[in-house]
């Protein structure tokens, strides 16, 4: 249902040895974010703070206690412990089959399609491309958008902050009706990033 990296669970037997207390869990309760990056919270549970509706899986030394939707969102993703230039933590990643993907090479055709791929041709490209990357509209789904960074961009440490403080921005100030961003990248996959971890 779920993996746990060598680190995370390292990190996670950690955790629980310093909080002292035997017969505890791990719960992971999804909060919101998007099916490619879902925000959650991570706390540790005892024995009493389960409930008749929770699920309960063996991570391999530890039991993880999911509410019923948040193992639903959660089903076959992976949890990491990373450690960036801007800060360390859990991170949980969904499975790649699970995401959208382009489709033979084609863009979607719609009013808000054409809005966002203008933003991106005219603003965003042309700014990153001084560091070989490229932002690549694969999907839109009523009003959310999915993105995948090619290039330098793809692995590239920076590449959050690059979504969320350039293109996101750019693209909500042009095109306001986008509800949501969502970055489809494998960002693994990345052969020459940009700035490497």
């Amino acid at each position: 249902m779920l993996t746990f990296t060598d680190k995370a669970r390292e990190m996670v037997l950690t955790f629980m040895d310093q909080s002292g207390e035997d017969q505890r869990a791990l719960r992971i309760h999804v909060t919101g974010g998007s099916p490619v990056a879902p925000s959650f919270e991570l706390t540790l549970a005892e024995n009493s703070d389960r409930g008749e509706e929770d699920v309960e899986v063996d991570a391999g030394g530890f039991m993880v206690v999911f509410d019923q939707s948040s193992a639903d969102k959660l089903k076959g993703a992976t949890v990491d412990f990373t450690n960036r230039v801007n800060g360390s933590g859990f991170e949980i990643t969904p499975p790649t089959a699970s995401l959208p993907t382009p489709s033979s090479g084609s863009v979607p055709q719609d009013e808000l399609a054409e809005k966002v791929q203008s933003i991106l041709d005219e603003q965003v490209n042309p700014s990153i491309a001084a560091h070989g990357g490229k932002i690549n509209l694969v999907e839109v789904k009523g009003t959310e958008v999915f993105m995948e960074m090619t290039g330098g961009c793809q692995g590239c440490a920076a590449s959050q902050m690059t979504l969320r403080q350039g293109v996101e921005r750019a693209i909500r100030q042009h095109v306001p009706e986008v509800t949501e961003i969502h970055d489809v990248t494998d960002h693994a996959a990345g052969d020459n990033p940009y700035f490497r971890d």
